[in-house]
């Protein structure tokens, strides 16, 4: 039997205050002649004398319990700010523990250098899941070696330049078709990898014309590059005919799934007459992502494709695995041995468990709790949607606008979310350059928070913009209740000051530092 679901209330502002230290970066700590674990005097490595440490490395000394406690203080500060967090255009969900149980277990004392007779078990697991995004896409072949979604649209581009190589048209075809709402890593890789590109403006419902995309078609056009639906939550009912017209001219088509998680089970790509697309496997199918990585972009293809897919491809032979790397039309390598297996198990225990039933679900509440957003946040004062002539429902994310806000209080929408952390909703996603919308943000629920945590959202969301009317100073100087207040960011434009490495801090601070 269901729990019935609780009437609506407003939010009840619990007075979040994340936790704050002192702590100095762990290069400054420590003093000479404090160890955590002290090993006996270790025979002389057989290395070759070049390869040997003439010094000692520079590291704090540390005892095991001060090294603990310094880390500790550090995740304390980070998990403070671990609140509601509807990141748009990015699919964030709950990454089940298990995945990294998994992880570790499996595949912790594994290298990709070993023999294949050997990785059997996590052959079958890159075979299998392909099978997976096979079924749910309807292409033909998936491989997991890109490391994101911007690495599988390079890996398209590069694929299309072998394909067209192949048919000696490559020197004709030198132009692929994107449009301004596509994530843009499209269009990025396509001019990386050496393409003309062609960016189709935006008109009535929200997508570029027929018309418009008749216009620049034509015998040098290599490939279609787009996602769909976009970031505003509209779907361009036309796709189908977009990739006939771009077939009929000569090109390929390249389906870019960021945007999956509301029309998981709903479409494949291959019906709709695609010839690849990618997932994002650390966003779509519940695997981690963060700090720029660890990230994997599965790129599937058709057919006629395969043979230009990047090496080694993983083959069954009978009932074993393989790793075929004798494939002289591959593109070769778009990233180290077969990708980010990590990852591709996590993500592969995630769909496993979700099942095709699962994925239906999941998609259905996705687009549901976006189109409540939606309603709920047309009820907020100064707050506006894209598009707005667009009246039929959007699907995982809509983007929204808080310009009459920012015109009236001179609070901006990074002002709007710096405030909100202070109530522990993460800081929300505004969105992809370049900014179609004035003031934009692009929450994305998905189908992992309950509908008392989007009220909650809304909730801070509508009390900060009161305050902005109200107080905006307050706004203006947000966050108050966070580790660390706001921050000057005019030294991350002087490459005097910024440092990535502790070596480079000392060598660019050395006269600070020694007067200290």
């Amino acid at each position: 039997m269901t729990a019935p679901i609780p009437n609506r209330s407003e939010a009840q502002f619990t007075g979040f205050q994340a936790p704050r230290w002192a702590e100095p970066v762990v290069m400054e700590m420590g003093c000479p002649g404090r160890r955590g674990v002290v090993f006996e005097d270790a025979p002389a490595p057989d290395l070759p004398m070049g390869a040997m440490r003439k010094t000692a490395p520079a590291l704090p000394e540390m005892t095991e319990h001060d090294a603990l406690r310094h880390y500790l203080h550090l995740s304390q500060m980070t998990l403070g700010m671990m609140g509601v967090s509807l990141f748009g255009t990015c699919t964030m969900k709950y990454n089940p523990r298990i995945g990294e149980r998994a992880a570790l277990e499996h595949l912790a004392d594994l290298h990709p250098l070993q023999h294949p007779d050997t990785l059997q078990g996590v052959l079958e697991l890159y075979d299998n899941f392909s099978d997976f995004l096979c079924e749910v896409s309807g292409m033909d072949q998936f491989v997991f070696q890109a490391g994101g979604g911007a690495d599988a649209a390079y890996t398209h581009a590069c694929v299309t330049r072998a394909y067209h190589a192949s048919r000696g048209e490559l020197e004709q075809r030198d132009q692929i078709i994107t449009t301004i709402q596509t994530h843009p890593c499209s269009p990025a890789t396509a001019n990386t990898a050496g393409f003309e590109v062609i960016t189709l403006s935006l008109e009535e419902g929200g997508y570029p014309s027929l018309e418009q995309l008749k216009s620049v078609i034509g015998p040098r056009t290599a490939a279609l590059m787009v996602n769909n639906p976009d970031d505003m939550g509209i779907y361009n009912p036309d796709i189908k005919e977009w990739v006939r017209l771009v077939h009929e001219a000569g090109g390929l088509c390249f389906y870019d799934h960021a945007n999956f998680n509301g029309v998981m089970t709903r479409l494949r790509a291959r019906e709709l007459g695609f010839d690849a697309c990618m997932y994002m496997l650390h966003k779509t199918f519940g695997a981690p992502k963060g700090g720029g990585g660890p990230a994997v972009g599965a790129y599937g293809c058709a057919e006629h494709l395969v043979p230009f897919l990047p090496s080694p491809l993983v083959v069954k032979d009978g009932g074993r695995y393989t790793l075929d790397d004798d494939r002289p039309q591959s593109i070769g390598r778009v990233r180290e041995f077969w990708g980010n297996a990590p990852q591709v198990l996590k993500a592969y225990a995630w769909a496993r468990a979700m099942g095709g039933e699962g994925l239906r679900t999941a998609a259905d509440i996705s687009v549901l709790a976006n189109n409540y957003m939606d309603k709920r946040l047309s009820e907020v004062k100064g707050v506006s949607r894209s598009n707005p002539d667009v009246t039929a429902p959007r699907m995982e994310m809509t983007r929204h606008s808080v310009e009459q806000v920012t015109k009236d209080t001179g609070c901006t929408i990074v002002d709007i979310s710096n405030r909100m952390t202070d109530f522990g909703i993460d800081a929300l996603w505004l969105s992809h350059e370049p900014w179609l919308v004035a003031e934009p943000f692009t929450p994305e629920a998905g189908e992992l928070w309950s509908r008392e945590d989007i009220d909650y959202w809304i909730d801070v969301m509508a009390h900060v913009i009161n305050e902005a009317y109200e107080t905006p100073d307050v706004v203006k100087t947000a966050p108050h209740n966070a580790p660390i207040h706001q921050i000057k960011g005019t030294d991350m434009a002087d490459p005097a000051q910024w440092a990535t490495t502790w070596r480079a801090y000392t060598r660019k601070h050395a006269k600070r530092l020694a007067a200290e």
